[in-house]
């Protein structure tokens, strides 16, 4: 899609706006693939009997609203079909979503995904570090929740910011697991009696390490069931575009509320780390061609084995010949070797890693 089209779909496209009435007809309606990434909270349909009581006698807040109320497992597995259906007719060729529910209903949920030809990347459990007690003391304690995360079909070019989560986990690759708070203290919304504006609120942490890892400023984000705007406060403070759908009037007047008083974060501080994946491909034998490395010129790798420059950028080294990887995974024997990092050229008597000099023409191409 170019620029010029990507716009004016995007025009057509009732961006930052909270859509009220029912998510599915409300989806039916917004122009198909305009979308880059849905996040749902959809309801987790929790049968819940009777009044939870905490051991003082005290009531527990807990879900038992109508909108979370359902007469069958099979009345809800149709309307999580139709759900599913809108939202994959959204998302763009290359597009994703994330699905989040407990025991109740999120495996329901996975296998409607995998029904309808959504390809699920990652399950993600979101552990919670202050997770509820369980007062009647009959099972464990529900301590986590489950995200699915799906692409809209096999083989599609989905956005993973894989080295943006590394940053964010102090250079760690990110793992499956998150361990974030529950929604408690300031960030909590009350209502104009005090109590919780919505009873399952998220975290802004939890939709932060969403968008930042599967998003690019300039997305648009779908959220069907927009609650409070948990999704909307971080798209705008991200620099992320949202379309959020709610059908219960409270909720949205809170939402509206509070995404009124976020500010979108300055350019500078948008900028996440790039993929590596992303960046533009530079072959090593450029790098022979520029001058930067000679024909006949020596690569050292960490442990002191030596190979020589030859050409057409291809490496010698005894009797091993080949590409800067074929080299330094035979000299390792090792069954793949990253030769960017691995050989080493000497400038000023120091060994400098020959990625250095790829990265001075990716420099130039930016």
């Amino acid at each position: 899609m170019t620029t010029k089209t990507k716009t004016k779909a995007a025009e057509k496209l009732p961006l930052n706006q909270i859509l009220d009435g029912d998510c599915i007809e409300v989806m039916n309606a917004l122009p198909a693939n305009s979308v880059d990434l849905i996040f749902a909270d959809p309801p987790y349909n929790l049968q819940l009997k009777g009044e939870l009581h905490r051991p003082d006698n005290s009531k527990v807040d807990a879900v038992d609203d109508h909108w979370d109320q359902f007469d069958s497992f099979k009345v809800y597995d149709q309307f999580t079909r139709a759900w599913l259906k809108a939202a994959r007719r959204l998302l763009k060729p290359n597009g994703a979503i994330w699905v989040i529910g407990s025991y109740h209903n999120v495996f329901r949920m996975g296998a409607e995904l995998q029904n309808q030809g959504y390809w699920i990347l990652n399950d993600v459990v979101w552990r919670k570090s202050n997770p509820m007690p369980n007062f009647r003391g009959k099972r464990f304690t529900n301590a986590h929740e489950t995200m699915i995360w799906a692409s809209k079909a096999e083989g599609a070019k989905y956005t993973f910011n894989y080295e943006a989560l590394k940053a964010l986990n102090e250079g760690i690759q990110m793992r499956s697991d998150w361990v974030l708070p529950i929604c408690t203290g300031h960030e909590r919304l009350k209502d104009e009696n005090g109590d919780k504006a919505h009873p399952t609120q998220k975290p802004e942490s939890l939709l932060h390490r969403v968008l930042v890892g599967s998003t690019n400023p300039g997305d648009v984000i779908l959220d069907p069931f927009f609650g409070t705007g948990t999704t909307g406060a971080v798209a705008k403070m991200l620099g992320r575009d949202f379309i959020g759908i709610e059908r219960e009037e409270a909720y949205r007047k809170v939402a509206e509320k509070r995404i009124a008083k976020i500010r979108k974060f300055d350019k500078e501080a948008l900028t996440t780390t790039p993929s590596k994946r992303a960046e533009p491909r530079v072959p090593f034998g450029q790098l022979v061609e520029r001058g930067m490395l000679r024909p006949g010129e020596m690569l050292v790798s960490p442990r002191g084995k030596t190979a020589k420059v030859r050409a057409d950028g291809t490496l010698i080294s005894d009797d091993v010949r080949g590409s800067i990887h074929q080299v330094g995974a035979a000299l390792e024997s090792a069954p793949s070797c990253n030769g960017w990092t691995y050989w080493h050229y000497k400038s000023e008597g120091k060994k400098v890693p020959i990625d250095v000099l790829r990265q001075q023409i990716r420099a130039e191409m930016t």
